[in-house]
């Protein structure tokens, strides 16, 4: 690995002098160099620098639980692209050349990503969205028994909008285009400027069912900054938290998964077990997502031994209700018949598009923040990284499952052995001209915050990255082959987010 790059962990934080700022040809080559060699891409994103643009680059390495940064200062309007030679930064140069009004020279489909406007607004001013009309081109395949279906992005039940764009050659699915941006906020540019009140309830925004999550990559980012500790008990109750989160998510989704095969007992059963895991979060809390619980320097309610020993209880009953619904899923031939060899993504493919979480570890990829770039909890305690091989709905159902089993256990522990008695400690100001990473593993998988603060110590940059926007596009490739019938299966065993990559 090159020493081009400055390396840091999880957590940390840098000045932003010491970020090596490389030539052109050297960071695209130090890029490659690292993609080749086993690194991959986290983040990577534009600054403006002057009057020009700096661009970041956030690289993870699993091997050592490494993160490296480089960058580049752009004089001119146009960049080489590398994804040709990278399919995993397609979406980021899309995003950054329509966030600066630049090209990606090469780049195969240079399309908006959001239909935003570049980032010129006022620090704490969402810009505003241009109208779509002349930048709503799709990729067409061509032919006389080719035919085209449009779906979204109104849909008939009570969800996000988005478009989906079906080239298909009779009931076969030839290529899948999904345009997103209608659920665009300008969260990263409304936090810029000073750390107030409200910006860490803007960050619990970013996605609704990922509110733990994102709250605590962003008081990641703040204690880095600031210097701050966590109590060691605050650190087992936002894992506790996170946990929970994820256990709410994933059995939603098993019914749902379940629904969509018009398979109604476990669909049944997992709608009410997802209501008690948002009750218990609601204990911790108030909140069943969780708002209001993760705070920079350590966590807003303490869980008692009264609490401690209820939820304890409950997650015992929980357990039996999950297992029990699961099992009626797998011993049911016709259920496994629809999951299995449907929406397939191989593990090269899931390799190149740099998929993340439980999408990924379906395809084979063995990634998992928490083991590799641990951070919190755990550090101190490791949850076993679940894989499949199929990469098919079945294999992302069975990892589903497989993380359900692991985060009771992983609960059931904590509550048992709560550390200290401290919940949270001051944080002083955040340091200035300093540039923080913070790495969580949501539900979903992958979710990273950089943020680049000033002279003043005011926040000049914050680039976010849920995991849907690496996922999206695995989605895309999980339809081709398949029969569109097979859609919103393919799509509920994804289950992405539309506003946490509408950022």
């Amino acid at each position: 690995m090159s020493r081009k790059y400055l390396l840091l962990q999880n957590g940390g934080a840098v000045p932003r002098r010491e970020v090596p700022a490389l030539s052109r040809d050297e960071f695209l080559d130090e890029m490659l160099a690292g993609l080749d060699s086993g690194w991959r891409v986290v983040s990577y994103f534009g600054a403006p620098e002057g009057v020009f643009l700096k661009l970041y680059c956030l690289l993870s390495s699993k091997a050592d639980a490494t993160l490296g940064v480089m960058s580049t200062l752009v004089t001119t309007a146009s960049f080489p692209s590398l994804v040709e030679c990278a399919p995993q930064l397609h979406l980021f140069e899309r995003e950054i050349a329509e966030q600066f009004d630049m090209v990606f020279e090469g780049h195969p489909w240079p399309k908006p990503v959001r239909f935003q406007k570049p980032m010129a607004s006022p620090p704490g001013v969402a810009p505003t969205v241009p109208e779509r009309v002349g930048i709503m081109e799709y990729y067409r395949v061509e032919g006389e028994e080719v035919h085209e279906v449009a779906v979204g992005p109104v849909h008939a039940g009570i969800i996000e909008p988005g478009h989906f764009r079906f080239q298909c050659f009779g009931e076969e699915v030839m290529h899948l285009e999904i345009s997103l941006g209608y659920q665009y906020r300008g969260i990263e540019n409304m936090v810029l400027g000073p750390l107030t009140g409200k910006t860490l309830k803007q960050m619990e925004t970013i996605a609704g069912d990922t509110t733990i999550g994102h709250g605590i990559a962003h008081a990641m980012i703040v204690e880095a900054l600031a210097g701050a500790r966590v109590p060691a008990r605050a650190h087992a109750i936002r894992g506790i938290a996170l946990e929970l989160e994820r256990l709410a998510n994933h059995t939603g989704d098993l019914g749902a998964i379940a629904g969509d095969v018009g398979y109604l007992p476990t669909a049944s059963f997992c709608g009410r077990i997802r209501g008690d895991f948002l009750n218990l979060s609601a204990e911790l809390c108030g909140s069943r997502f969780g708002r209001g619980l993760v705070i920079p320097g350590g966590v807003n309610f303490d869980v008692g031994k009264d609490l401690a020993d209820r939820m304890a209880k409950r997650v015992v009953v929980a357990r039996d209700d999950v297992s029990n619904a699961i099992e009626l899923l797998w011993d049911t031939p016709s259920v496994m018949a629809r999951l299995e060899g449907t929406g397939v993504v191989s593990e090269q493919t899931a390799l190149e598009l740099g998929l993340v979480g439980p999408a990924a570890r379906a395809s084979g990829l063995n990634r998992d923040i928490r083991r590799d770039h641990p951070f919190g909890i755990y550090t101190m305690t490791q949850l076993p990284v679940e894989t499949a091989k199929a990469g098919d709905v079945y294999a992302r159902t069975l990892v589903r499952c497989l993380e359900v089993e692991k985060s009771l256990e992983f609960i059931e522990e904590q509550l048992a052995q709560l550390p200290g008695v401290a919940i949270q400690y001051p944080v002083a100001a955040i340091g200035a001209d300093t540039l923080a990473v913070a790495l969580t593993e949501g539900w979903r998988g992958e979710i990273c915050h950089v943020a680049l603060t000033d002279e003043h110590g005011h926040f000049a940059r914050y680039k976010i990255t849920d995991p849907s926007f690496h996922n999206w596009t695995g989605l895309a490739m999980a339809l081709r082959g398949q029969q569109i019938s097979d859609f919103p299966l393919c799509n509920k065993s994804f289950n992405l987010s539309y506003c946490g990559f509408d950022l």
